[in-house]
């Protein structure tokens, strides 16, 4: 499956402590940057912290129930390889990183199967990583 790179710009009202988090805890390249915003390599897309006041979101996530669990909304996130899924989140738990949802295997035995993890970043903006054993199965019902 071949894709093109997305763009995603967030609001950070704390940019210094948004910048270390996705920086030195996802361990992401950083690129560009001004005293404003900062660009990062999320995964091989493009994704920029922009400083910003809280936004209401960012001070109370929304939360939809998913196979059991709350998921924050809004949220983004992206979805790896099972491996790198497996050994980023073995790296956040040993980081000590507070997960909104724990990694675990979401529909267990159901079509859609997949790892799934959530976290906040330090301004309240959800992230979820997740991966499929069967990248097949990414858009089945």
């Amino acid at each position: 499956m071949s894709l093109s790179p997305f763009h995603l710009a967030i609001p950070v009202y704390d940019l210094a402590k948004a910048r270390l988090f996705y920086r030195d805890i996802l361990a992401l390249e950083e690129g560009r940057s001004s005293e404003q915003w900062v660009d990062f390599n999320f995964f091989g897309h493009q994704l920029v912290i922009h400083l910003h006041p809280q936004t209401e979101s960012q001070q109370q996530a929304h939360t939809n129930a998913v196979d059991g669990h709350n998921v924050p909304v809004p949220h983004f996130g992206v979805v790896l390889p099972w491996q790198d899924w497996q050994r980023l989140a073995e790296r956040l738990q040993q980081q000590g990183v507070a997960f909104v949802i724990e990694p675990y295997i979401r529909f267990k035995g159901q079509v859609g199967e997949q790892a799934t993890m959530f976290l906040f970043d330090p301004c309240g903006n959800a992230l979820e990583f997740k991966a499929f054993k069967d990248i097949g199965q990414l858009f089945a019902r």
